[in-house]
């Protein structure tokens, strides 16, 4: 049975700490390096339901993607609800392990994992890290399908593919388009569209797209419009979960650890439901 250090080295290597961005906040919050570690649970967020999952599971070891404390903070008392997750953890022996943006930019990453769920070959990285000399590490994947689908069928597979959640995928474009190219970013991704463009891709698919940003990319070039499927930001980053989970199994199984590794099927997307407008008293309504 490894102990809970061992484990956090091997997770450092697959994806170093000092490959994530400045303002990230990732590594190991809570934990002591000497204690055995038998079960390992990966998820999105370090939210109370999650926390509470490790627990029921009797996990030593809780990774997530997103941070628990991104911004820092002077207070783990209990009666916030950070802290809150902080004492469940502690109380009950599970560390918490973050890999945040160097899980992003790993090789395989985020934006792998999510292209592997959507049956994409990936060709590149959308933006790429400098420091690779190999030029397989960084930021989205430019990724190309097996055969073209449309708008309205490519939509169709997302949906089927990601997790299940209120939202959906949104869809910007005309649903007869064809689409043989797509560029994908697990997570936020408008902040991308310039190398989007110069990917000269069909589609560009992700989470949490504004408003003024898409409409922009949607009008860049309307001779060659781009195609905008825009997935709940949890849904796009669950299949690293998936990843990780076989990463570490690989791990385990050639150090002889045992480790049982699970993966939380929690839906911690904020929206639970969505309501389709259905008036006809405005503009472009429906007849």
């Amino acid at each position: 049975m490894p102990r809970l250090s061992e484990v956090i080295a091997a997770l450092d290597a697959l994806w170093p700490p000092d490959r994530a961005e400045g303002w990230d906040a990732v590594g190991t919050v809570c934990g002591d390096p000497d204690q055995d570690v038998s079960r390992v649970l990966f998820a999105v967020d370090p939210v109370g339901e999650v926390a509470d999952e490790a627990v029921r599971l009797g996990a030593d070891l809780l990774v997530t993607h997103h941070p628990l404390y991104l911004r820092g903070t002077t207070t783990v008392a209990a009666s916030t609800f950070k802290g809150r997750v902080v004492h469940t953890l502690i109380k009950n022996d599970v560390a918490l392990h973050v890999a945040h943006t160097n899980a992003d930019t790993a090789d395989p990453g985020v934006s792998d994992a999510l292209a592997g769920a959507l049956d994409l070959r990936v060709v590149r990285p959308l933006v790429p890290d400098p420091t690779d000399p190999a030029g397989r590490r960084g930021l989205g994947r430019v990724c190309a399908l097996e055969h073209p689908l449309t708008v309205r069928e490519f939509a169709a597979r997302a949906a089927e593919r990601l997790p299940a959640t209120a939202q959906g995928v949104r869809v910007a474009g005309d649903p007869d388009a064809l689409v043989r190219t797509v560029a994908v970013s697990g997570g936020s991704g408008d902040s991308l569209f310039d190398a989007v463009r110069a990917a000269g891709v069909d589609a560009f698919l992700t989470a949490d797209l504004r408003h003024h940003p898409a409409s922009e990319a949607r009008a860049h070039d309307p001779r060659t419009p781009l195609a905008l499927f825009d997935a709940a930001h949890w849904a796009t980053e669950w299949p690293w979960c998936e990843l990780a989970a076989a990463q570490l199994d690989e791990i385990s199984d050639r150090h002889g650890w045992d480790l049982r590794v699970h993966v939380s099927k929690t839906v911690t997307d904020p929206w639970t439901a969505h309501a389709a407008s259905t008036t006809t008293d405005h503009p472009g309504a429906p007849n």
